[in-house]
């Protein structure tokens, strides 16, 4: 990707790399790190003794059968690695650390830049690290990189080099819709003159993607996946520009269901829900009818059978058709109970917005319809009330109120 910016990158052979390429590797460069390959974003690799080092064949094939397959777990995240990379070693003296993001602080693009890079920058002396909010409209100029380099004292050697590349970086983070950009270390290269040339040594991107600017890079849908579960997977092949749908499973045995709208409303509604919550999510951005269909019976499909609860819960909207995304939902669970017929199931509704009187309507008429217990909340009560009260349902369906409301289905009752 760095490609794009014409910025200095060392050479990589990837895990189908022949033991020919890889000793010339070797031979060319002195030595090779190996890298695992995670899906999504992975942190702490170094200090999980997760990158190998090889100064021979022998030694870089050993490399890769540790860490081919390797597993790390980084807070309560575990991921699992499909491959390596073997990644030529850059000698150099000097290391940096930069980075571009949306920073809220400075309702800006900022920078964050410092000459003691290659770990982590939380560790390092605040007075040696510059954030520097700057104008989206005009970019990073070269002049903002200089100031930041000479407030921090760093030497004098690196200053032209950074200021030469680093300004390309903002044309990579700002055409392809990215919220964040991260390299670190940059590792400043010299050549035969001592010419020092500041080489990405690894680097990160997250994507803003209801920004269609992302498109441009024609990434597979599969890339944005947190692992590789066929909910997920089949989330984020409806994941456009036009309505979000960022999900994320925290429990695959959770009782509750809850297709969350808005990003305030998914951090409080994960965190109360805690265990009992199937999945973390976000749907707002006022999605189309066929989208939010889409996703509603994709949802359904993988956890209405285990769930006590389908809890839809929001903020006040602005902007998002509160009838259109009901009304979506509500056909989408007609037609599963259609196709897979009854599950006990106790709907509690919260959401604020236009049109929020017919989309009430709606999923009035569809629970009344389908025998279906419910509650629904206006925009007039606290969201952490709703949230309790879910709470208090899915307590007493699994003391006996799925068996009541399966008895009351007509079908037998089914365990949560």
């Amino acid at each position: 990707m760095l490609r794009f910016a014409d910025f200095p990158t060392p050479e990589v052979l990837g895990p189908d790399a022949s033991e020919e390429a890889i000793k010339d590797l070797i031979e060319r460069h002195g030595s090779v790190f190996v890298k695992p390959v995670f899906k999504g974003g992975v942190g702490k690799k170094g200090k999980a003794g997760l990158i190998g080092r090889a100064k021979d064949l022998k030694t870089a094939l050993a490399e890769k059968e540790r860490l081919y397959f390797v597993e790390h777990r980084h807070g309560n995240q575990v991921s699992k690695a499909n491959g390596v990379t073997f990644e030529a070693a850059v000698p150099a003296e000097h290391e940096v650390y930069f980075s571009i993001t949306d920073a809220t602080q400075f309702r800006a693009p900022t920078m964050t830049l410092t000459h003691c890079g290659g770990m982590d920058i939380e560790e390092l002396d605040p007075s040696k690290i510059a954030r520097i909010p700057f104008d989206p409209l005009t970019g990073l100029k070269a002049f903002v990189v200089a100031n930041a380099l000479a407030d921090i004292g760093a030497p004098k050697e690196i200053i032209s080099p950074l200021v030469q590349q680093l300004p390309k970086l903002w044309e990579l983070y700002h055409d392809f819709g990215m919220t964040t950009l991260e390299l670190n270390p940059i590792r400043m290269r010299a050549d035969r003159r001592g010419r020092l040339t500041p080489v990405a040594c690894d680097f990160k991107c997250g994507f803003d993607r209801d920004d269609p600017r992302w498109h441009r890079l024609d990434l597979p849908a599969h890339l944005f996946a947190a692992d590789y579960s066929d909910f997920e997977q089949e989330i984020n092949q409806l994941r456009t520009h036009q309505g979000q749908s960022d999900v994320y499973v925290i429990n695959e045995r959770g009782t509750i269901l809850a297709p969350t709208f808005g990003g305030g409303a998914n951090s409080l509604v994960t965190e109360m829900l805690g265990d009992d919550a199937i999945i973390s999510s976000d749907f707002g951005g006022n999605p189309p009818y066929e989208k939010m269909k889409s996703v509603a019976a994709i949802c359904f499909k993988h956890w209405l059978a285990q769930s006590n609860v389908l809890f839809v819960i929001g903020g006040k909207s602005n902007n998002t058709d509160i009838f259109e995304t009901f009304r979506a939902i509500a056909d989408a669970l007609r037609e599963h109970f259609s196709r897979n017929g009854p599950t006990p199931l106790y709907v509690v509704v919260g959401r604020g917005g236009p049109n929020l009187v017919r989309g009430m309507g709606v999923m009035r008429d569809t629970c009344e319809a389908l025998g279906l217990p419910y509650r629904l909340f206006g925009f007039d009560s606290a969201m952490s009330e709703v949230v309790d009260y879910a709470r208090e349902v899915n307590e007493w369906m699994k003391t006996g109120g799925r068996d009541a409301i399966a008895r009351k289905l007509g079908i037998a009752p089914v365990a949560a």
